[in-house]
């Protein structure tokens, strides 16, 4: 029987995507591992790598398709010995969809006022009788990495789900057929984050004849959204509905900083950034107030034990933020090393997944513009962004005289769910004394 190669979930707000390249034709073999496609999603153009072995017997979605849903069947393999004839008995499938809804759903529990013993679920439905069990015993348990990460992630016990996939392998829809229908589970993992609350729906926004009659008909060029724009203008709305911030900004002076890097380029091939000194003073401020360093969940605050600085990289379409993982453990050299290599990847839509998607805080950089001042958004789950302006010589007043420094403003965006007013600004005092001090980062 062909082996179906599905439309994956590259994101977890993915619902659907656009094929923006084949890497192969009908004909060509495919080991596992090999890269076989383009994907736009929600987030960044990335390669998708072949986890069957076979030939390619054919291409169901053509090269350019849009709003491809997760799930769906974009390519068939064909096995060892098949011939393209069984291509013609496999169905032509529709895109798999989230399972339709009970005729008569069971209402959600309210929320109680105190923790509460966990609510009775119901049966979990049975599932087809020509479903594959995916493992037994010491068998190995045959799992895409999405559903696998999304059983950890829930505390599903994966030994006791049966696969829908090709030749039983457990998908994404087995998992959240399991989550509806209360497969049994493990204990969570304490690395576990719980499932963040559903936003509410995003007001309706008005057609383009709309907005053009609001404007007096002026002449205008459409510029069609792409899948990246569609999702930041809908992430930023709901941070906007939803998460209550507030403000708080420092100036910091940074003519010891501009010095310091002054004499490390001089002496060093690597070219220190005065973007890296930042992002290396908020790792070690986060560090030194790990309130900052969380994320808000209906359960509890979450305490990151790592620190994971996300940067904003602005792209043609959009931004995307990658991640500099454990960033208070880093020199600056290999800071700005990794920064380079995943700003220059992130441009070229090269990123890995795990290269973006996470991260603990949020920094954003517009001093390269000349901005003087600005404040950024939250990127949930996150709770806090630092935005970053450019270094201005200013007159500043200094032990009754009036000298002139170089002042650099940062201002901080904080979920006050999560961070209070005196929490954050004792983070930003100790952004600023590093910042001022950078001698003090290298110790």
């Amino acid at each position: 029987m062909p082996i179906e190669v599905l439309m994956p979930a590259l994101s977890p707000t993915m619902t659907e995507g656009n094929l923006a390249k084949w890497h192969k034709k009908v004909g060509d073999t495919v080991k596992a591992g090999d890269v076989i496609a383009e994907i736009e999603t929600d987030k960044a153009t990335m390669e998708v790598e072949a986890v069957d072995e076979g030939v390619v017997g054919e291409l169901v979605v053509p090269e350019g398709a849009q709003g491809v849903k997760v799930n769906a069947v974009i390519a068939r393999l064909l096995g060892e010995g098949e011939e393209k004839t069984a291509l013609k008995a496999a169905p032509t499938p529709a895109p798999k969809a989230a399972p339709p809804a009970a005729p008569a759903p069971v209402p959600a529990t309210p929320r109680p006022a105190a923790p509460q013993a966990p609510q009775a679920v119901a049966k979990p439905a049975p599932q087809p009788a020509a479903a594959v069990h995916a493992g037994n015993g010491a068998d190995r348990v045959f799992a895409s990495p999405l559903a696998r990460r999304m059983a950890t992630q829930a505390g599903l016990d994966i030994t006791r789900l049966k696969g829908t996939g090709p030749h039983g392998r457990i998908v994404k829809s087995d998992i959240d057929a399991a989550l509806k229908g209360g497969t049994p589970t493990r204990a969570p993992s304490p690395a576990a984050v719980p499932a963040a609350p559903k936003a509410p729906p995003m007001a309706a926004t008005p057609s383009m004849a709309h907005v053009a009659a609001l404007a007096g008909n002026a002449p205008y060029t459409p510029v069609p959204h792409t899948t990246m724009r569609r999702t930041i203008a809908r992430r930023l709305t709901e941070v906007q509905q939803t998460v209550p911030v507030f403000y708080l900004t420092v100036d910091c002076e940074i003519d010891a900083l501009l010095k310091a890097r002054a004499d490390i380029n001089a002496q060093s091939e690597s070219k220190i950034s005065v973007n890296d000194f930042v992002i290396k003073a908020a790792a070690l401020a986060l560090k030194k107030v790990p309130a900052v360093n969380a994320s808000w969940s209906e359960d509890a605050v979450l305490r990151w034990t790592s620190v994971d600085v996300s940067v904003a990289v602005a792209l043609e379409d959009g931004l995307i933020t990658p991640i500099i993982r454990n960033a208070d453990q880093k020199g600056l050299a290999q800071i700005s090393a990794e920064m380079k290599d995943l700003a220059a990847r992130a441009k070229a839509n090269k990123l890995k997944l795990e290269e973006f998607q996470g991260g603990t805080f949020s920094i954003s950089n517009l001093g390269m513009f000349s901005v003087s001042e600005f404040t950024a958004v939250i990127n949930p789950p996150q709770s806090c962004i630092l935005a970053v302006a450019a270094g201005v010589q200013q007159p500043v007043a200094r032990n009754g005289a009036v000298t002139v420094a170089t002042i650099m403003r940062g201002t901080i965006s904080c979920d006050h769910r999560v961070v209070d007013g005196a929490t954050s600004a004792q983070f930003m005092n100790v952004f600023k004394r590093y910042i001022e001090s950078p001698v003090s980062m290298l110790l």
